[in-house]
């Protein structure tokens, strides 16, 4: 049995199948320890201090304690103790992004993904580099900023120099007043080298789901491929950051596994990678299952409720408080509006999860990965945040300042990126209202940044912002940034 070690670079020793059981056994016997669950949530609580705002975070046997507690007015606590450290970090602001599918062709055997090897109904399809430009050129027309690129694992297909030429692609097309700024990525694990070339090439942050951290789970559901490797793909993020890069993305396909267990092991990824890299995940992903074009989510028997869903986001949010939780349009409307009151701090907007999907009038749905259930357009999608009171942030700006990894967490847990990130928020959504708004988004939009200007607490901050913003609406000048 391998002992549990934070600090261990071995997959079943960080993340340790005998101590997420004892944990959640732990958990379960204490669910009802009305005084013990109220000194974890006091805990929790951002606290002012001499150099800023500061919030202690959980432990995964503290957080699976709040996940397992039953008491409605204790789970009532925890949501409001989430918007609270939300918004103590990360404002009111909503970071907006697009995925961008390159390739669905795929040698794994996944079994709840429908781009798996033995699928022969669905068409495959690879964007050439004209193709990669015209989608880019739409995803700019839109108005957004910031991509995630998703591809298949096929070594022949779409090997890392197919990658990397599409990342340089999508960084040289300047249409219009349109440039995409930040290109996160989510490929298959890989070598510490290739992570090199990523890191080379500007990628933003480098994503990967665990999909689930229950070892023959997982196995399981990974019958052939090379993600049939366990080890290999749960170690992708100490290979990636060992490469250089500074930002790394973590979640799970909540409804594949046990939904405690998993939450379990993904705190303590999380905390393995503060152990070891001293910074934990930028930003923490939580997609459930659903259906798609040979996938019945009915299949798997693991499937969580809209609360319970709530529930896990909220306690995430407690237990690594400085990370972006983001949720796609996998979601309905209604299940990410509740979800932004629980912690989220990142959404998708006009996503289409097909490849080439975005250049096409219509939506296609033969080459989709899942069903998208919100279903509106961007416009649609900001001018709903605004009206109810969240600011829809195209920001780049950390990224292209330097400000990752442990610079941006210093930053964060000290409360003084709140100083940039509220400004940038504002001038890039000017940005967004000006060259791309409809008439009714513009009316909430310009509204909500003249209301939100006056917010900004530094005196000299406040005047630049409006300079920019003033330059902004009269000139083709863009891209300001603290």
């Amino acid at each position: 049995m391998a002992i549990y070690d934070p600090k261990s670079r071995k997959a079943e020793e960080f993340i340790s199948d005998s101590e997420i059981r004892e944990t959640l056994a732990w958990a379960e016997a204490n669910k009802n320890n009305a005084e013990l669950i109220d000194e974890i949530l006091e805990k929790t609580r951002p606290r002012k201090t001499a150099d800023g705002t500061v919030c202690a975070g959980l432990t995964h046997r503290e957080a699976s304690l709040l996940l397992a507690c039953e008491m409605p007015d204790k789970i009532q606590k925890i949501y409001e103790i989430a918007e609270e450290i939300k918004l103590a970090f990360y404002g009111n602001r909503i970071v907006i992004f697009a995925p961008l599918y390159l390739s669905n062709y795929c040698v794994n055997g996944c079994v709840y993904c429908p781009y798996h090897l033995k699928n022969k109904c669905i068409p495959r399809k690879k964007l050439t580099q004209e193709e990669v430009r015209k989608e880019v050129i739409a995803l700019q027309d839109m108005g957004h900023k910031r991509l995630a690129i998703e591809a298949g694992e096929d070594p022949v297909n779409n090997p890392i120099e197919y990658i990397l030429e599409c990342i340089n692609t999508i960084y040289s097309v300047h249409h219009k007043n349109g440039d995409i700024r930040r290109v996160n990525v989510n490929i298959a694990a890989t070598t510490v080298e290739n992570y090199r070339k990523l890191k080379d090439a500007g990628i933003g942050t480098y994503i990967l789901f665990q999909e689930t951290y229950h070892k023959e789970s997982y196995l399981q559901l990974h019958p052939t491929g090379p993600k049939h490797d366990y080890d290999y793909h749960t170690e992708a993020m100490d290979r990636a950051m060992d490469g250089g890069i500074d930002d790394v993305g973590l979640g799970v396909l909540f409804g594949l596994e046990l939904y405690k267990y998993e939450f379990a092991g993904l705190i303590m990824h999380a905390e393995h990678l503060e152990a070891v890299h001293g910074v934990g995940p930028h930003t923490i992903s939580v997609p459930r299952l659903k259906r798609a074009d040979d996938i019945n989510p009915d299949d798997f028997d693991n499937g969580i409720d809209d609360d319970t869903f709530a529930k896990i986001t909220a306690c995430i949010r407690l237990a690594v408080p400085y990370t972006g939780i983001i949720i796609s349009t996998r979601e309905t409307e209604s299940v990410r509006g509740r979800l932004l009151n629980c912690g989220v701090s990142q959404v998708s907007g006009g996503s289409r999860t097909s490849v080439g999907g975005y250049a096409e009038e219509e939506r296609p749905h033969d080459t989709e990965q899942f069903d998208v259930s919100d279903q509106r357009s961007l416009d649609e999608v900001v001018r709903w945040l605004m009206e109810n009171g969240h600011i829809p942030s195209f920001c780049t700006a950390c990224y292209r300042e330097g400000r990752t990894g442990d610079r941006f967490m210093s930053l964060c847990k000290s409360g003084q990126i709140l100083n940039c990130c509220h400004p940038n928020a504002l001038m890039t959504l000017t940005e967004y209202l000006v060259d791309y708004a409809s008439d009714a988004t513009k009316e909430v939009g310009f509204r909500m940044v003249e209301e939100e200007l006056n917010r900004i607490p530094k005196e000299k901050v406040r005047d630049i912002a409006k300079q920019n913003i003033k330059d902004i609406m009269n000139s083709n000048r863009r891209d300001f940034r603290f």
